[in-house]
Formats: structure tokens, C-alpha cells, sequence
């Protein structure tokens, strides 16, 4: 059984004297377990892509099922973690990470108790009454990702959740919720800018070419840096050639747009 099918989509934004074809025929296979980044130029449609996956937006043309079922149907089994953190700043980081399962009507002690589980094995024990403006942004960030874990999603869609951090705030954190995800067997999606980040956590690179956006050409990453930490593949002797061949295809796709 396919996990996530992504069958001929197309998507065009309509305003009452334009139509701006945003996607053409993105067709994709993402199996259970695998770790995908999505890059591009800016504008070629990888964040109208993830929102369609999300189930946000419809597509013009077009499905994408999970489990061979529409995703629309199947909103409960995913995660979305964003480049900000949106935790409510008048609830306790508590209140915060069990806010979802509260909604769901799946609070149970034993949540309760996997939540401030999670809290400690990501150094987070002991802030559980504190308020998100009394964290640091690579707190708040791990806070975040617990909330999505703890629902239990079968698929997690992560829109740059790194990028507002700090260099070395963002590379610990790249560690932390790779090492996470793998060890919960997570499905994931990543849309960033940033090649070194993509080649560091993926099983496979979507790069997309744009106006409108499509598939350009899909990397998979060398054996040799399957597994590692991302820390460890930006260290490893065949992280720079890899990095070159797919920033020589973005230089070629960006001097087109110019």
C-alpha cells in the first residue's frame, strides 16, 4: 500500500483579472519512514505544495492521498511544525503541548505522562509551568515539536521550521529532531532554502523548477550519508561534491528566472 501519493497536481491562484499557475503535473511517491526536503527557487510552489499535502488547500487539479485515502479525510494523522512556533503566550508550556490532544478529546493521564516524557529527553524537564516568553527560540522550537509528536501524526510537514534560529541554535536542533523522528519511525517533509540542511536530514531531495513550479530533478542522497546525524554529513568527505551538483542545478534553474 502507497503511504503518500501525490497524482498529477496542478494549482492555479485566480484573482478577478489573473490566473497564476503556482504547480503543473507534481506527481510524487513518498513511502513510510522517509525523510523528504523540498527545494527551489523562491516562487516555485514548495510551500502551495505542502499546504495542499496539509490538506489546506485545494488543488485545482489533481489528488494526493495517504493510506490510498483523500487527505482531506485524513487531517488527525498529520503534523504541521512552521518556521514560528505559535504557542499561545497566555498558556503554560503544559497548557501548550497538551492543547492538541485536548481538542481531540484524547487527554488521558498516560498522554499527560508521555508528554513530560518528551519534555525531559529534550532537555526540557522543569518547564512545564513556565510561559513561552520565558524560553529561548530553540526552546520554544523543541516545545513545538512535542506538541505535534504527542498526537501521535503518521506524517509531519515542516515549512522552515529552523530558519528564524540562530547558526548554532539551528544545527543542535537539526540533530534533535532528526535523531526524534527516526526513533518514533516518522514520515516527514521538509521545505527549506537551505541546501546543507536538506542534504543533512533527507533520504531524498525534490528540487522544483518554477513558473509554474514542478519537478526539475530528484536527488537521492549518497548511501554514505544515509544515517548519520545531519552534524555528522555536513562533516563527512562526501557532503561538499554532493552539495555542488545540487547547487549547480539551482544556479542553472534561478539564471533561467532571470
Amino acid at each position: 500500500m502507497n503511504f503518500l501519493s501525490i497524482d498529477s497536481v496542478h494549482h492555479t491562484y485566480f484573482s478577478p483579472k489573473t490566473a497564476t499557475h503556482a504547480l503543473t503535473d507534481i506527481t510524487l511517491q513518498v513511502e513510510e519512514g522517509e525523510f523528504v526536503s523540498f527545494i527551489g527557487p523562491s516562487g516555485c510552489g514548495k510551500t502551495t505544495l505542502l499546504s495542499i499535502v496539509a490538506g489546506l488547500i485545494q488543488p485545482t487539479e489533481g489528488t494526493v492521498t495517504l493510506y490510498n485515502k483523500p487527505i482531506r479525510n485524513m487531517k488527525k494523522k498529520l503534523g504541521y511544525m512552521l518556521q514560528q512556533d505559535y504557542l499561545f503566550p497566555w498558556k503554560t508550556i503544559e497548557e501548550n503541548i497538551l492543547l492538541g490532544l485536548a481538542i481531540m478529546g484524547n487527554l488521558t493521564e498516560d498522554k499527560r505522562k508521555e508528554a513530560y516524557a518528551l519534555l525531559r529527553e529534550m532537555g526540557l524537564e522543569g518547564v512545564e509551568t513556565s510561559y513561552p516568553r520565558e524560553l529561548s527560540g530553540g526552546m520554544r522550537q523543541r516545545v513545538a515539536l512535542i506538541r505535534t509528536l504527542i498526537t501521535e501524526p503518521q506524517l509531519l510537514l515542516l515549512d522552515e521550521p529552523f530558519s528564524a534560529l540562530d547558526y548554532q541554535t539551528k544545527l543542535k536542533l537539526e540533530d534533535l529532531v532528526f535523531s526524534t523522528l527516526k526513533s518514533f519511525g516518522k514520515t516527514a517533509i521538509l521545505v527549506t532554502h537551505d541546501i546543507g540542511e536538506a542534504i543533512s536530514m533527507s533520504d531524498r531531495i525534490i528540487l522544483f523548477g518554477s513558473k509554474p513550479g514542478r519537478v526539475h530533478i530528484i536527488f537521492e542522497v549518497p548511501q554514505p550519508l544515509k544515517g548519520l546525524m545531519p552534524f555528522e554529513v555536513r562533516n563527512h568527505e562526501a557532503y561538499p561534491e554532493f552539495f555542488q551538483t545540487i547547487w549547480k542545478e539551482l544556479e542553472k534553474l534561478e539564471s533561467r528566472i532571470d
